[in-house]
């Protein structure tokens, strides 16, 4: 029988395991962990009864998944929960602006820009699920909706900068800059247009939900769906280099490319092993979880219906943290996105105690404290959040590479945003997922399409490996 060893137990790997597997592969998971999940983790981090998800929390991405809509993961337990509101930015005059699932509810609390936004979003909504099936594969693919990727394209290309002055009110402005944020990257270059179109537009399509009883249940339903299968799976086993991997027919690794590298050693052709080596990383997270009485008091009441909650003020505002976190310098009003999951999932309270999720952009590798910095956002926009708190837990860049090796000096999407590697991660090739060493693979979220709970990595790879799968079999043949 066919077999693979898949070394990573993260969304991606567990997607690509799962692919195999329902083409009748023998499938093997090796998780260095002792919990499988990698970013989609969920534990109890602050006080007893409160569930915090550890690093992916809000899914329009995962919703929208070309290749996790076809798995029937609502039999394995998956139960996406909608907030009221899937997204707020409040600014300092109290008003705030809103991110619905519907563009026209959106669009008409944004006043002058009503008739902007939705001209932006309409056309990207309808055609968001053509999009995706094109921009979630590799870029060395014949599109199949041109016309769509034509009219995309150009906007996408743009700087956020750019982006933004197409909106009259700063509203709607500093809304769109808060999800061109998810970038991760200085939104005066090229391209950071393309991270904020596309969230928005998957947030019309899908919303922005959460999974019922936290992040972790989108790893146990993949790893249930892989067991129906007959896939096995086994944690806390590390994987240090190629003698600690089960042999199989293929193998593909959920893992950054320095680490492919260090496994797979002399193996790997020297021009691909050149390209691991300059693969580059992005800015970090520091992330706060916080344990809470009562609600946050928001001075806008609207983002207490929100899930997430973005604050940064103005679009100058978040586009100047940005840039000097990407250039190593540390802001003194870092950009903080606010989770309030319990919005749209009251399992994971415990009567008036709420876990709520918060991270900070900053610096890669950034080894200070940003703890009093995260709150005095919070307390910026909610006077009075500072004696709701009960129990804080900080994990900054060192925390966060200790409970996921592959968050590089914190960076927890995989890999800079460059203009180039939002595109051409982790190497320039026909095949990206291709570790030169035949049928080894490359699956996680340093390849194409990058970060988010979405699986399409694991996919991509899977299909990669099923392909040379095929060619072997025609050899013997």
């Amino acid at each position: 029988m066919t077999t693979a060893t898949i070394v990573g137990g993260g969304p991606n790997g567990l997607a690509a395991a799962v692919h195999l597997a329902r083409h009748g592969v023998d499938v093997q998971v090796l998780e260095a962990a002792d919990t499988l999940g990698g970013g989609t983790r969920s534990s109890e981090l602050t006080v007893p009864g409160l569930l915090h998800d550890e690093c992916s929390a809000f899914h329009p991405m995962g919703a929208g998944s070309p290749y996790l809509q076809t798995l029937d993961l609502a039999k394995y337990g998956l139960t996406w929960k909608w907030p009221d509101i899937d997204c707020a930015h409040p600014l300092d005059t109290g008003e705030a602006g809103l991110l619905y699932q519907s563009v026209q509810e959106t669009a008409s609390g944004l006043g002058a820009d009503r008739s902007r936004w939705q001209r932006m979003f309409g056309g990207l909504t309808d055609g968001f699920d053509d999009l995706a099936a094109d921009l979630m594969r590799p870029i060395a693919n014949v599109p199949r909706h041109p016309l769509r990727l034509a009219s995309f394209g150009p906007r996408a290309l743009l700087p956020a900068t750019a982006t933004a002055r197409w909106w009259r009110t700063e509203k709607a402005r500093a809304l769109f800059g808060g999800v061109a944020a998810h970038a991760y990257y200085r939104l005066d270059w090229p391209a950071t247009s393309a991270a904020g179109l596309m969230i928005v537009a998957a947030g019309h399509r899908y919303g922005w939900p959460v999974a019922e009883g936290g992040s972790q249940s989108i790893t146990t339903a993949l790893a249930n769906m892989l067991t129906d299968y007959g896939g096995k799976i086994s944690t806390g086993v590390h994987v240090r280099s190629r003698r600690d991997i089960t042999p199989a027919d293929v193998v593909l690794l959920d893992l950054s490319p320095s680490a492919a590298l260090d496994i797979l050693g002399d193996e790997v052709p020297s021009r691909v092993a050149k390209a691991y080596r300059r693969f580059r990383h992005g800015p970090a997270a520091f992330k706060v979880d916080f344990a809470i009485e009562g609600v946050v008091p928001w001075t806008n009441p609207d983002c207490g219906r929100a899930g997430t909650v973005h604050l940064g003020g103005t679009f100058a505002e978040i586009s100047t943290a940005e840039r000097d976190i990407a250039t190593g310098r540390m802001p003194t009003r870092p950009f903080v996105l606010v989770g309030q999951q319990y919005v749209a999932d009251p399992t994971r309270s415990n009567g008036d105690l709420h876990p709520l999720y918060a991270y900070a952009h900053v610096p890669h590798g950034y080894s200070g404290d940003v703890t009093d910095a995260v709150v005095a956002q919070i307390e910026r926009f909610a006077p009075g959040f500072r004696d709701r708190i009960v129990a804080t837990v900080a994990s900054g860049p060192t925390q966060l590479v200790a409970r996921n090796a592959n968050y590089i000096g914190g960076d927890i999407i995989g890999g800079a945003n460059t203009a180039t590697r939002m595109v051409l991660r982790p190497r320039l090739a026909l095949d990206p997922y291709s570790t030169g060493v035949p049928g080894t693979y490359l699956c996680s979220a340093s390849t194409p399409p990058g970060a988010g709970a979405h699986g399409m990595c694991g996919y991509n790879a899977a299909q990669s490996a099923l392909r040379y799968l095929r060619r072997e079999a025609g050899d013997v043949l």
